[in-house]
Protein backbone atom coordinates (compact mmCIF):
# COMPACT_ATOMS: atom_id res chain seq x y z
CA UNK A 1 0.00 0.00 0.00
CA UNK A 2 2.69 2.69 1.03
CA UNK A 3 4.42 1.85 -2.79
CA UNK A 4 1.20 2.16 -4.12
CA UNK A 5 0.97 6.00 -2.70
CA UNK A 6 3.97 6.65 -3.54
CA UNK A 7 4.01 5.73 -6.98
CA UNK A 8 1.12 7.81 -6.62
CA UNK A 9 2.65 11.17 -5.61
CA UNK A 10 5.19 10.56 -8.04
CA UNK A 11 2.94 10.34 -10.65
CA UNK A 12 0.82 13.33 -9.28
CA UNK A 13 3.69 15.47 -9.12
CA UNK A 14 5.01 15.30 -12.77
CA UNK A 15 1.19 15.27 -13.77
CA UNK A 16 0.78 19.01 -12.38
CA UNK A 17 4.28 20.04 -13.62
CA UNK A 18 3.88 18.79 -16.83
CA UNK A 19 0.16 20.75 -17.06
CA UNK A 20 1.89 24.15 -15.59
CA UNK A 21 4.19 23.93 -18.43
CA UNK A 22 2.28 23.02 -20.88
CA UNK A 23 -0.34 25.54 -19.31
CA UNK A 24 2.27 28.16 -19.87
CA UNK A 25 3.33 27.89 -23.42
CA UNK A 26 -0.60 27.84 -24.64
CA UNK A 27 -1.45 30.82 -22.97
CA UNK A 28 1.78 32.38 -24.48
CA UNK A 29 0.96 31.53 -28.06
CA UNK A 30 -2.59 31.38 -27.70
CA UNK A 31 -2.17 35.64 -26.97
CA UNK A 32 -0.12 35.75 -30.19
CA UNK A 33 -2.93 34.45 -31.88
CA UNK A 34 -5.68 36.70 -30.03
CA UNK A 35 -3.39 39.85 -30.98
CA UNK A 36 -3.25 38.94 -34.43
CA UNK A 37 -7.09 38.18 -34.87
CA UNK A 38 -8.17 41.16 -32.75
CA UNK A 39 -5.41 43.79 -33.57
CA UNK A 40 -7.61 45.66 -36.41
CA UNK A 41 -10.57 46.10 -33.76
CA UNK A 42 -8.30 48.14 -31.55
CA UNK A 43 -9.22 46.34 -28.08
CA UNK A 44 -6.39 46.57 -24.93
CA UNK A 45 -4.01 43.74 -24.10
CA UNK A 46 -6.49 42.85 -21.30
CA UNK A 47 -9.19 42.39 -23.31
CA UNK A 48 -6.46 39.93 -25.54
CA UNK A 49 -5.84 38.32 -22.23
CA UNK A 50 -8.76 37.99 -20.72
CA UNK A 51 -9.89 36.06 -24.27
CA UNK A 52 -6.92 34.11 -23.88
CA UNK A 53 -8.05 32.77 -20.67
CA UNK A 54 -11.44 31.85 -21.99
CA UNK A 55 -9.91 29.91 -24.39
CA UNK A 56 -7.10 28.07 -22.44
CA UNK A 57 -9.85 25.43 -20.68
CA UNK A 58 -10.53 23.97 -23.98
CA UNK A 59 -7.09 23.92 -24.93
CA UNK A 60 -6.17 22.13 -21.87
CA UNK A 61 -8.87 19.36 -21.92
CA UNK A 62 -7.86 18.82 -25.76
CA UNK A 63 -4.72 18.07 -25.04
CA UNK A 64 -5.31 16.14 -21.56
CA UNK A 65 -4.14 12.57 -23.44
CA UNK A 66 -0.98 14.01 -24.10
CA UNK A 67 -0.72 15.47 -20.55
CA UNK A 68 -1.35 12.08 -19.25
CA UNK A 69 1.45 10.46 -21.88
CA UNK A 70 4.00 12.79 -21.12
CA UNK A 71 3.01 12.56 -17.32
CA UNK A 72 3.66 8.66 -17.15
CA UNK A 73 6.99 9.01 -19.48
CA UNK A 74 8.62 11.40 -16.64
CA UNK A 75 7.45 8.37 -14.01
CA UNK A 76 8.73 5.23 -14.95
CA UNK A 77 11.80 7.04 -16.53
CA UNK A 78 12.92 8.30 -13.05
CA UNK A 79 11.98 5.53 -11.43
CA UNK A 80 14.35 3.32 -14.09
CA UNK A 81 17.09 6.06 -13.44
CA UNK A 82 17.31 5.59 -9.91
CA UNK A 83 16.71 1.69 -10.19
CA UNK A 84 13.42 1.59 -8.37
CA UNK A 85 11.52 -0.49 -10.61
CA UNK A 86 14.52 -3.03 -10.20
CA UNK A 87 14.22 -3.00 -6.50
CA UNK A 88 10.35 -3.35 -6.94
CA UNK A 89 10.67 -6.13 -9.27
CA UNK A 90 13.08 -7.93 -6.93
CA UNK A 91 10.63 -7.54 -4.57
CA UNK A 92 8.43 -9.93 -6.25
CA UNK A 93 6.02 -6.97 -7.82
CA UNK A 94 5.02 -7.24 -11.58
CA UNK A 95 4.86 -4.80 -13.92
CA UNK A 96 1.29 -4.57 -13.90
CA UNK A 97 0.94 -4.58 -10.63
CA UNK A 98 3.11 -1.34 -10.09
CA UNK A 99 0.74 0.29 -12.42
CA UNK A 100 -2.19 0.28 -10.04
CA UNK A 101 -1.39 3.67 -9.02
CA UNK A 102 -0.90 5.70 -12.08
CA UNK A 103 -3.72 3.75 -13.57
CA UNK A 104 -5.87 5.10 -10.51
CA UNK A 105 -4.42 8.36 -11.00
CA UNK A 106 -5.63 8.51 -14.31
CA UNK A 107 -8.93 7.35 -13.58
CA UNK A 108 -9.46 9.92 -11.09
CA UNK A 109 -8.55 12.18 -13.25
CA UNK A 110 -10.63 11.42 -16.03
CA UNK A 111 -13.50 11.96 -13.65
CA UNK A 112 -13.04 15.06 -12.80
CA UNK A 113 -12.34 16.29 -16.47
CA UNK A 114 -16.15 14.90 -17.12
CA UNK A 115 -17.24 16.45 -13.95
CA UNK A 116 -15.82 19.60 -12.98
CA UNK A 117 -13.76 20.43 -16.52
CA UNK A 118 -16.24 20.06 -18.98
CA UNK A 119 -18.60 22.25 -17.53
CA UNK A 120 -15.91 24.73 -17.12
CA UNK A 121 -14.80 24.43 -20.59
CA UNK A 122 -18.63 24.92 -21.38
CA UNK A 123 -18.73 28.29 -19.91
CA UNK A 124 -15.65 29.46 -20.99
CA UNK A 125 -15.98 28.26 -24.74
CA UNK A 126 -19.63 30.13 -24.75
CA UNK A 127 -18.48 33.28 -22.98
CA UNK A 128 -15.61 33.42 -25.48
CA UNK A 129 -18.03 33.30 -28.75
CA UNK A 130 -19.99 35.37 -26.97
CA UNK A 131 -17.04 38.38 -26.15
CA UNK A 132 -15.44 37.53 -29.69
CA UNK A 133 -19.10 38.38 -31.23
CA UNK A 134 -19.42 41.30 -29.46
CA UNK A 135 -16.06 43.13 -30.66
CA UNK A 136 -16.56 41.95 -34.25
CA UNK A 137 -20.23 42.97 -34.42
CA UNK A 138 -20.35 45.45 -31.97
CA UNK A 139 -23.67 43.58 -30.76
CA UNK A 140 -23.83 39.73 -29.61
CA UNK A 141 -25.45 36.98 -31.47
CA UNK A 142 -26.73 34.24 -29.40
CA UNK A 143 -28.96 30.76 -29.59
CA UNK A 144 -30.61 29.11 -27.00
CA UNK A 145 -32.93 26.20 -27.32
CA UNK A 146 -35.54 25.22 -24.83
CA UNK A 147 -38.44 23.57 -24.70
CA UNK A 148 -40.03 26.65 -25.57
CA UNK A 149 -38.70 26.54 -28.97
CA UNK A 150 -35.28 28.11 -30.52
CA UNK A 151 -34.27 31.38 -29.80
CA UNK A 152 -32.24 33.49 -31.60
CA UNK A 153 -30.55 36.91 -30.90
CA UNK A 154 -28.69 39.18 -33.10
CA UNK A 155 -27.41 42.79 -33.01
CA UNK A 156 -25.86 45.42 -34.66
CA UNK A 157 -25.69 49.24 -34.35
CA UNK A 158 -29.35 50.04 -34.32
CA UNK A 159 -30.41 47.60 -31.60
CA UNK A 160 -31.08 43.93 -30.65
CA UNK A 161 -33.48 41.93 -32.22
CA UNK A 162 -35.17 38.48 -30.90
CA UNK A 163 -36.41 35.96 -32.42
CA UNK A 164 -38.08 32.64 -31.25
CA UNK A 165 -39.26 30.17 -33.88
CA UNK A 166 -41.34 26.91 -32.14
CA UNK A 167 -39.33 24.28 -34.62
CA UNK A 168 -37.11 24.12 -38.03
CA UNK A 169 -36.21 22.38 -40.64
CA UNK A 170 -33.31 19.80 -40.13
CA UNK A 171 -30.08 21.81 -41.19
CA UNK A 172 -31.59 25.31 -39.96
CA UNK A 173 -32.44 26.86 -42.97
CA UNK A 174 -35.78 27.43 -42.23
CA UNK A 175 -37.51 28.75 -39.42
CA UNK A 176 -41.30 27.96 -38.38
CA UNK A 177 -43.71 30.06 -36.78
CA UNK A 178 -41.64 32.70 -35.90
CA UNK A 179 -42.01 35.88 -33.67
CA UNK A 180 -39.12 39.03 -33.96
CA UNK A 181 -39.47 41.16 -31.48
CA UNK A 182 -36.79 44.50 -32.28
CA UNK A 183 -35.19 46.34 -29.28
CA UNK A 184 -34.20 49.73 -29.59
CA UNK A 185 -31.10 50.50 -28.01
CA UNK A 186 -32.59 53.23 -25.55
CA UNK A 187 -36.63 53.11 -25.76
CA UNK A 188 -37.12 49.30 -25.50
CA UNK A 189 -38.98 46.84 -27.88
CA UNK A 190 -40.31 49.23 -30.81
CA UNK A 191 -41.47 46.23 -33.39
CA UNK A 192 -43.07 42.80 -32.94
CA UNK A 193 -43.55 40.22 -36.23
CA UNK A 194 -44.84 37.18 -35.94
CA UNK A 195 -44.90 34.88 -39.36
CA UNK A 196 -45.40 31.45 -40.58
CA UNK A 197 -41.63 30.58 -41.84
CA UNK A 198 -38.57 32.85 -42.10
CA UNK A 199 -35.25 31.79 -43.80
CA UNK A 200 -31.80 33.53 -44.07
CA UNK A 201 -31.04 34.41 -47.66
CA UNK A 202 -27.91 36.64 -48.64
CA UNK A 203 -28.11 37.97 -45.23
CA UNK A 204 -31.49 38.80 -45.18
CA UNK A 205 -34.56 36.82 -43.11
CA UNK A 206 -37.41 36.64 -45.85
CA UNK A 207 -40.50 36.15 -43.89
CA UNK A 208 -43.87 34.37 -45.36
CA UNK A 209 -47.41 35.66 -44.56
CA UNK A 210 -45.67 38.06 -41.60
CA UNK A 211 -47.72 40.29 -39.25
CA UNK A 212 -46.17 43.48 -37.98
CA UNK A 213 -47.30 45.51 -35.47
CA UNK A 214 -45.64 48.61 -33.73
CA UNK A 215 -45.17 49.03 -29.92
CA UNK A 216 -44.27 52.28 -29.49
CA UNK A 217 -45.96 54.01 -26.76
CA UNK A 218 -49.39 56.06 -27.66
CA UNK A 219 -49.39 53.94 -31.51
CA UNK A 220 -52.38 51.62 -31.38
CA UNK A 221 -50.11 48.57 -31.68
CA UNK A 222 -53.24 46.21 -33.62
CA UNK A 223 -54.78 48.85 -35.79
CA UNK A 224 -51.36 50.27 -37.26
CA UNK A 225 -50.91 46.63 -38.14
CA UNK A 226 -49.68 45.66 -41.45
CA UNK A 227 -49.63 41.84 -43.24
CA UNK A 228 -46.96 40.94 -45.81
CA UNK A 229 -47.01 38.49 -48.25
CA UNK A 230 -43.04 38.74 -47.89
CA UNK A 231 -41.22 40.71 -45.83
CA UNK A 232 -37.58 40.90 -45.46
CA UNK A 233 -35.22 42.04 -42.56
CA UNK A 234 -31.71 42.59 -42.35
CA UNK A 235 -29.44 39.80 -40.28
CA UNK A 236 -25.84 39.93 -39.46
CA UNK A 237 -26.13 36.35 -38.47
CA UNK A 238 -25.50 33.31 -40.91
CA UNK A 239 -26.59 29.86 -41.77
CA UNK A 240 -22.89 28.41 -40.83
CA UNK A 241 -23.02 30.54 -37.75
CA UNK A 242 -26.53 29.94 -36.39
CA UNK A 243 -25.72 25.76 -37.31
CA UNK A 244 -21.84 25.97 -35.55
CA UNK A 245 -23.99 27.30 -32.74
CA UNK A 246 -26.39 24.35 -32.30
CA UNK A 247 -24.12 21.86 -33.78
CA UNK A 248 -21.43 22.60 -31.13
CA UNK A 249 -21.35 20.01 -28.21
CA UNK A 250 -18.33 21.31 -26.27
CA UNK A 251 -20.62 24.35 -25.56
CA UNK A 252 -23.03 22.63 -23.23
CA UNK A 253 -21.92 21.24 -20.24
CA UNK A 254 -22.13 17.09 -19.54
CA UNK A 255 -24.76 18.24 -16.90
CA UNK A 256 -27.32 19.60 -19.05
CA UNK A 257 -26.35 17.63 -22.38
CA UNK A 258 -29.08 15.15 -21.93
CA UNK A 259 -32.07 17.85 -21.64
CA UNK A 260 -30.27 19.42 -24.44
CA UNK A 261 -30.66 16.42 -26.77
CA UNK A 262 -34.36 16.43 -25.92
CA UNK A 263 -34.73 19.57 -26.64
CA UNK A 264 -32.53 19.42 -30.06
CA UNK A 265 -35.17 16.72 -31.08
CA UNK A 266 -38.50 18.53 -30.16
CA UNK A 267 -37.08 21.51 -32.37
CA UNK A 268 -36.21 19.48 -35.28
CA UNK A 269 -32.76 18.98 -35.18
CA UNK A 270 -30.44 15.81 -35.03
CA UNK A 271 -29.03 15.17 -31.79
CA UNK A 272 -26.91 12.56 -32.99
CA UNK A 273 -23.62 14.39 -32.94
CA UNK A 274 -24.32 15.42 -28.66
CA UNK A 275 -25.36 11.92 -28.31
CA UNK A 276 -22.02 11.03 -29.62
CA UNK A 277 -20.16 13.63 -27.74
CA UNK A 278 -22.39 12.92 -24.87
CA UNK A 279 -21.12 9.05 -25.05
CA UNK A 280 -17.60 10.23 -25.85
CA UNK A 281 -17.21 12.33 -22.44
CA UNK A 282 -18.55 9.07 -20.14
CA UNK A 283 -15.47 7.08 -22.17
CA UNK A 284 -12.95 9.54 -21.41
CA UNK A 285 -11.67 8.32 -17.69
CA UNK A 286 -10.67 4.64 -19.59
CA UNK A 287 -8.83 6.44 -22.60
CA UNK A 288 -7.06 8.15 -19.87
CA UNK A 289 -6.32 5.11 -18.50
CA UNK A 290 -5.24 3.83 -21.83
CA UNK A 291 -3.00 6.53 -22.34
CA UNK A 292 -0.80 5.75 -19.22
CA UNK A 293 -0.86 2.02 -20.13
CA UNK A 294 0.60 2.61 -23.36
CA UNK A 295 3.33 4.75 -22.44
CA UNK A 296 4.26 1.97 -19.30
CA UNK A 297 4.40 -0.29 -22.20
CA UNK A 298 7.78 1.31 -23.85
CA UNK A 299 8.95 2.91 -20.18
CA UNK A 300 9.36 0.44 -18.39
CA UNK A 301 12.66 -0.80 -18.77
CA UNK A 302 15.63 0.26 -17.49
CA UNK A 303 17.71 3.09 -18.85
CA UNK A 304 20.94 0.41 -19.10
CA UNK A 305 19.31 -1.18 -22.18
CA UNK A 306 19.65 1.55 -24.18
CA UNK A 307 16.97 3.24 -26.86
CA UNK A 308 15.36 5.30 -24.28
CA UNK A 309 14.69 8.63 -26.58
CA UNK A 310 13.31 5.76 -29.02
CA UNK A 311 11.06 4.33 -26.67
CA UNK A 312 9.45 7.79 -25.81
CA UNK A 313 9.32 8.93 -29.41
CA UNK A 314 7.01 5.36 -29.83
CA UNK A 315 4.82 6.32 -27.02
CA UNK A 316 3.94 9.54 -28.29
CA UNK A 317 3.27 8.27 -31.77
CA UNK A 318 1.89 5.70 -30.84
CA UNK A 319 -0.79 7.71 -28.62
CA UNK A 320 -1.23 10.26 -31.10
CA UNK A 321 -2.35 7.19 -33.49
CA UNK A 322 -4.79 6.13 -30.87
CA UNK A 323 -6.32 9.39 -30.19
CA UNK A 324 -6.62 9.90 -34.24
CA UNK A 325 -8.66 6.49 -34.24
CA UNK A 326 -10.30 7.71 -31.54
CA UNK A 327 -11.02 11.13 -33.69
CA UNK A 328 -11.79 9.16 -36.45
CA UNK A 329 -14.94 6.94 -34.84
CA UNK A 330 -15.91 9.95 -33.20
CA UNK A 331 -16.54 11.46 -36.99
CA UNK A 332 -17.78 8.60 -37.90
CA UNK A 333 -20.43 7.98 -35.19
CA UNK A 334 -21.52 11.24 -35.48
CA UNK A 335 -22.11 11.08 -39.68
CA UNK A 336 -24.15 7.45 -39.02
CA UNK A 337 -21.91 5.46 -40.03
CA UNK A 338 -21.29 3.18 -37.11
CA UNK A 339 -23.09 3.07 -33.74
CA UNK A 340 -22.87 5.53 -30.70
CA UNK A 341 -22.06 3.28 -28.25
CA UNK A 342 -19.12 1.56 -30.92
CA UNK A 343 -18.07 5.11 -32.19
CA UNK A 344 -17.18 6.11 -28.31
CA UNK A 345 -16.40 3.42 -26.14
CA UNK A 346 -14.62 0.87 -28.95
CA UNK A 347 -11.50 3.09 -29.14
CA UNK A 348 -10.52 3.03 -25.68
CA UNK A 349 -11.72 -0.02 -25.19
CA UNK A 350 -9.10 -1.29 -28.21
CA UNK A 351 -6.39 0.69 -26.24
CA UNK A 352 -6.81 -0.91 -23.30
CA UNK A 353 -6.18 -4.62 -24.58
CA UNK A 354 -4.00 -3.13 -26.91
CA UNK A 355 -1.69 -1.98 -24.13
CA UNK A 356 -2.29 -4.46 -22.07
CA UNK A 357 -1.16 -7.01 -24.97
CA UNK A 358 1.92 -4.90 -24.98
CA UNK A 359 2.96 -5.11 -21.44
CA UNK A 360 1.97 -8.75 -21.50
CA UNK A 361 4.91 -9.52 -23.90
CA UNK A 362 7.38 -7.45 -22.71
CA UNK A 363 6.72 -8.75 -18.90
CA UNK A 364 6.80 -12.58 -19.82
CA UNK A 365 8.51 -12.22 -23.35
Amino acid sequence: MILHLYFARRFLVGLVAITAVLFALIVLVDTVDQARRFGSYDIGWQRILGLTMLKAPETMNLILPLIMILATVVLFLSLARSSELVVTRAAGRSALSALQAPVWVAFIVGIMAVGMLNPIVAATSKRYVQVSENIRAGGASALSISNEGLWLRQGGAQGQTVIRAWRSNADASVLYDVTFISYNLEDGPVRRIEAASAALEDGNWVLSDAKSWPLEIGVNAEGNAETFETLTLPSNLTLDRIRESISDPGAVSIYDLPDFIDQLEQAGFSPRRHKVWLQTELARPFFLVAMVLVASAFTMRHTRFGGTGVAVLASVLLGFGLYFIRSFAQILGENGQIPVILAAWAPPAASILLALGLLLHAEDG
